[in-house]
């Protein structure tokens, strides 16, 4: 998004982006601790029912083609979200799949990190506008942890099967860490309580759904 309407804060946004995945474990319990009483976070969830493997293979193919056809702009980002996931659950390329998750993974972020750190010109990042995309991160950060908590909350009202608001701060795009966070805040309050399962459900869907806001704003703002 950042590389199409301001290709000259890519390196600075891109920066910020990874420094808040960075400090999830610092920025989210704070205000999950604020939010929720020990009460709720004790609650213990299970799973609702087994998802067949014909489910998860359909899941990504029916994802990227509704995408596809209602949100073009946002298709070459969640389709590789897609195929990495095909790829896990089909369970007919091993070996192609081992590879990404490993070797490739690796490869492919050490060259971001090169091409996002050529694009880091002092005198174009040392700037109070830097500072300024930092703090509207931080601030963006807290608001859909708070959110996410909050929705959680509201559901509980009229939910027979009760939901831990700790797992509404995974809504967020820093997978898998912010699941991990949900889970050690849970944790501390019931040493029994595992959630990072659970958490990972709407830590997965702030990937999604990043994507696809990302591709909406692409698709209006080019239109204007």
């Amino acid at each position: 998004l950042s590389g199409k309407l301001a290709p000259e804060l890519l390196g600075a946004i891109a920066v910020a982006a990874y420094s808040y995945m960075a400090l999830v474990p610092l920025i989210q319990p704070p205000i999950m601790k604020a939010l929720t009483t020990e009460t709720e976070r004790k609650i213990r969830m299970v799973q609702l029912r087994t998802v067949s493997k014909r489910e998860k293979i359909l899941f990504p193919v029916v994802l990227l083609l509704l995408v596809a056809l209602l949100l073009p702009d946002a298709a070459p980002l969640l389709g590789m979200f897609c195929f990495g996931n095909l790829m896990r659950e089909s369970g007919v390329v091993e070996r192609l799949s081992d590879t990404v998750q490993n070797g490739l993974i690796n490869i492919v972020t050490i060259f971001l990190g090169l091409s996002v750190g050529a694009k880091l010109v002092a005198d174009k990042f040392l700037q109070p506008q830097t500072l300024g995309i930092l703090l509207l991160g931080v601030i963006a950060f807290g608001i859909g942890t708070a959110a996410g908590v909050l929705m959680a909350k509201l559901l509980n009202l009229c939910s027979k099967n009760k939901i831990n608001p700790l797992i509404g701060s995974a809504g967020v795009s820093a997978v898998p860490m912010a699941a991990r966070v949900s889970n050690k805040v849970g944790l501390e309050s019931d040493p029994q309580n595992f959630l990072l399962m659970h958490a990972m459900g709407p830590n997965v869907a702030g990937v999604i759904g990043s994507a696809i806001a990302a591709g909406v704003m692409l698709k209006y703002v080019l239109a204007m």
